[in-house]
């Protein structure tokens, strides 16, 4: 694909994946439970054979989903992504029994998947993860031979009998707690920082997890997940141990460009809803739109909504092209678009009045909805850090960032 246009079959696909959403998915969404799973929307999601195309479209192809989805319905387009992001590790490091039991179900809907990488005390700052792995013996609890309980990984037995207890607590996880299977980063070396990171698949049932669902100023759900010496052998490993880190940051990676194509998808339906309502709002003995000062406001926020997507489909082409630069360019996409939607939504609110305010407006709703992007997969000066690092490292370092 051109890095900055889209083909014509791909703006027709656009325009049915947002008639699509307007007329099959919002009905459904209207009618979930806000803060909790709508699994009737996962399965219409699936039924349409949108959740396959996770794993076949790339970042292009999920970018145009999330901001066509988006603009008709951000239920489910959240819906949507978060089936991505919990199911990704899989899809790209599970091994292939895992593929096999957790993807089919995924892709019609039928499972839902969670990432699960925050903490209370460590958000933005994934390097400092505290859930702690430790080795368990056959006593259970760490205390049989290889099982030390610390920390070290240490194996009892061969490879494929190696086990471990999972202990601490996951905080604003999306989908807890009401996921059918968490992709987890806990800490199976103590010190270790990023290196000491292994990623592992387990499912709700794991006796000793459980969670609670939190009360969020954005309607999608998200919750805290507690361990309490929760089992995983090696076979529920994601990649190798101690080195989930980079599981973590590949996926992010992959989404921290479609969540600037969620913005902008936002940003669009904020921009044609203030273009309709200045058009025809009559104001001081003419149109809203007659008065230079609304006029210059929609072309700022016309011109920041084009930058945001033209940075978008740069950094999702780069992805796909296995660019050296893509975490750069992600960070770049995902920190300039979510802001520039917060400016077009706050400005489209300012334009349409009161009326914006009240319950059940669209620009309500994207008001409440706008302002979690900006925190959520790494935080607005987190991406600024990225950023930075990257423009200051060497070539060969790019890759440890």
């Amino acid at each position: 694909m051109p890095a900055f246009s889209l083909e014509p079959a791909q703006t027709a696909w656009c325009a049915e994946l947002r008639a699509m959403a307007a007329q099959r998915l919002r009905p459904l969404a209207e009618k979930g439970e806000p803060g909790y799973v709508n699994r009737p929307l996962v399965a219409e999601l699936g039924r349409l054979g949108l959740l396959a195309r996770l794993f076949t479209s790339g970042a292009v192809g999920l970018c145009l989903m999330r901001e066509s989805l988006a603009y008709a319905c951000t239920e489910a387009e959240t819906a949507l992504a978060l089936q991505g992001l919990g199911a990704h590790p899989v899809h790209a490091h599970g091994t292939p029994a895992q593929r096999r039991r957790w993807l089919p179900r995924v892709a019609d809907g039928t499972a839902i998947a969670a990432f699960a990488l925050s903490e209370p005390g460590a958000g933005s700052d994934a390097a400092a993860l505290s859930l702690s792995a430790r080795p368990d013996g056959p006593g259970g609890r760490g205390d049989g031979p290889g099982g030390r309980g610390d920390g070290s990984g240490g194996s009892n037995g061969s490879a494929g009998e190696r086990r471990w207890r999972l202990s601490g607590e996951k905080c604003w996880i999306s989908n807890a707690p009401g996921a059918d299977f968490y992709t987890v980063f806990a800490r199976t070396t103590p010190g270790a920082g990023a290196r000491g990171v292994t990623a592992f698949l387990v499912p709700a049932d794991r006796p000793g997890l459980t969670g609670s669902a939190l009360d969020m100023l954005s309607p999608h759900p998200i919750g805290t997940l507690t361990f309490d010496a929760v089992p995983v052998t090696a076979d529920d490993v994601l990649g190798e141990p101690d080195r989930g880190f980079r599981v973590a940051m590949g996926t992010l990676d992959l989404f921290r460009p479609s969540v600037g194509a969620f913005a902008v998808g936002m940003a669009q339906a904020a921009l044609d809803a203030t273009l309709d309502h200045t058009a025809r709002r009559d104001a001081f003995g003419g149109r809203l739109s007659d008065l230079q000062a609304v006029a210059h406001q929609v072309a700022e926020m016309a011109l920041r909504t084009e930058a945001a997507r033209l940075m978008v489909q740069a950094a999702a082409s780069a992805y796909d092209s296995g660019a050296a630069d893509v975490r750069k360019r992600a960070a770049m996409a995902k920190l300039f678009a979510t802001e520039a939607a917060q400016y077009v939504v706050d400005r489209a609110v300012q334009l349409h009045g009161a009326r914006a305010l009240q319950r059940g407006h669209l620009l309500e709703h994207l008001y409440r909805e706008v302002r979690a992007p900006r925190i959520y997969e790494g935080a607005s000066e987190v991406q600024r850090g990225i950023i930075a690092k990257q423009l200051y490292a060497e070539p060969g370092d790019l890759e440890a960032i």
